[in-house]
């Protein structure tokens, strides 16, 4: 039954993953958007970093670096370990690049998107404000039907895709150990992590902020600085390690002649995976944001993607290639990390790595489910009752410890096909309705000039019918 599923779900994978669908929408997007918003993402790049230290509005308000971390959160996971040693594994150096560009021209992508589900956020009971593109789909385009399909494939991504293979990764990352036992060891870790999450999400979504506000940070920082030290240590090999990156990206023979093992593939599917820039979910995080301007929080989505690449999977990417230990096929995943930081560090490494993917798997597991209840709300039109929430996070428990059960194979391309169906809803949308967002920047960029801090008002871009910004 298991090995049917896999099939039937490995064909719709490779069929959106190829060359003409969910890459040329990424590339083609992040290219538009780069060149419309005249190179935003070097160009406002100091802007972004200084719009995160605002404060919000409201003193009870969600500020924009909460709400970075909450979209950070989901970001920043076992994709940024497990899954950029798999797109090196199989797609080779040249992957790293095409992670690169993934993030760089996704940051313009991030933009639009994010910026958007401010513009179109609600306003609920208490005066805070949520959204996310199922929103905009409805305000902007006047479809709700589409709405709704894209909050289902949300919630399937998120609490079913992701999170059964956030539980996987971390399983995975404990089979170097002596005491790993298949049997019986995936079902020891699959059970406490997924009590650790009901006990978490159980408590209700208002703790989740406070929870990735803490540990993100001190996670990414700490993980940087050790990839750091260990590209130090063999910095001699960094020089030959940058040039294969750049000329392995380029071998078009090899990336046409096998493109679903390629390096631009396996490069653009794990950069989605990781940064998840255009696939439509951190904008559900940034219309939280209490902030005096859309565009502001379209910056700090923007920062989120080159947190996310740029830094920590870079960080991966380049402490694994200078280690001494040369990629392969049958090491991809958490064994060429540790193998890698056992080269480096000795037994230390991989004691490392398994503490580091238990913090990335939990904050992914925590930002993943953020996102799901937004969706409930949209799809009812209602705010779901305790009971159905109680259920429905019993259910998310139950996928997280069936995740840890389950292959790397079917694990993988569950997730690769959901995001793949987010990413063909999400970037047309964003495509049509981006004018909107870019006379906001616009807006917002006059106001920079003028020396004011920019405050925005729908009705001097053209956009009525907004719970805020009248």
């Amino acid at each position: 039954m298991i090995e049917a599923i896999d099939k039937v779900v490995n064909a719709i994978s490779g069929f959106l993953y190829q060359p003409y669908i969910v890459p040329l929408f990424l590339i083609v997007a992040g290219l538009i958007f780069t060149v419309r918003t005249g190179l935003i993402q070097i160009r406002l790049f100091g802007e972004s970093i200084r719009v995160v230290s605002e404060k919000p509005k409201d003193k009870d308000g969600i500020s924009s670096f909460g709400a970075l971390m909450v979209s950070t959160a989901s970001r920043v996971g076992t994709g940024n370990i497990v899954g950029v040693s798999t797109a090196i594994c199989i797609g080779g150096y040249g992957a790293v690049f095409w992670m690169w560009l993934t993030a760089i021209l996704g940051g313009a992508s991030a933009f639009i998107e994010s910026t958007l589900a401010q513009i179109y956020k609600k306003r609920d009971e208490n005066g805070g404000s949520y959204g996310g593109p199922s929103y905009y789909i409805e305000s902007g385009l006047k479809q709700r039907w589409l709405g709704v399909i894209f909050a289902v494939v949300l919630i399937l991504t998120y609490a079913v895709g992701y999170n059964m293979l956030a539980s996987y990764n971390l399983q995975s990352a404990f089979s170097g150990f002596g005491f790993y036992r298949a049997n019986r060891t995936p079902t020891v870790i699959g059970a406490i992590l997924a009590v650790l999450f009901a006990v978490c999400v159980l408590g209700g979504a208002k703790r989740l902020t406070k929870i990735t506000g803490v540990l993100v940070p001190v996670m990414g920082v700490i993980y940087i600085l050790v990839s750091l030290a260990v590209i130090i240590m063999h910095v001699g090999l960094l020089p030959g390690v940058l040039g294969r990156i750049f000329a392995d990206a380029f071998d078009f023979r090899a990336i046409f002649g096998g493109f679903a093992g390629s390096a631009m593939m396996q490069g653009i599917k794990r950069g989605l995976y990781s940064n998840e820039a255009g696939m439509g979910s951190a904008p559900n995080a940034a219309a939280t944001a209490d902030v005096s301007h859309p565009a502001k929080q379209g910056l700090v989505q923007m920062l989120s993607v080159f947190i996310d690449t740029l830094l920590i999977c870079s960080a991966t990417a380049l402490m694994c290639l200078c280690s001494g230990v040369a990629p392969a096929e049958e090491l991809q995943g958490a064994p060429y990390v540790q193998a890698a930081m056992q080269n480096a560090l000795g037994s230390v490494g991989p004691v490392f790595i398994a503490a580091s993917m238990c913090l990335f798997a939990f904050t992914t597991l925590i930002g993943n489910y953020y996102y799901c209840e937004g969706c409930l709300k949209y799809i009812l039109k209602r705010n779901p009752g305790r009971a159905f929430m109680t259920v429905f996070r019993i259910v998310a428990a139950v996928i997280v410890f069936l995740g840890a059960l389950i292959s790397a194979g079917l694990a993988w391309d569950t997730a690769d096909m959901f995001q793949a169906i987010m990413v063909i809803i999400n970037i047309p949308t964003i495509l049509i309705l981006g004018n909107t967002a870019l006379k906001a920047l616009k807006d917002y960029t006059n106001q920079r000039k003028a020396g004011e801090n920019p405050v925005f008002h729908a009705a001097d871009i053209g956009v009525s019918g907004t719970d805020f910004w009248n």
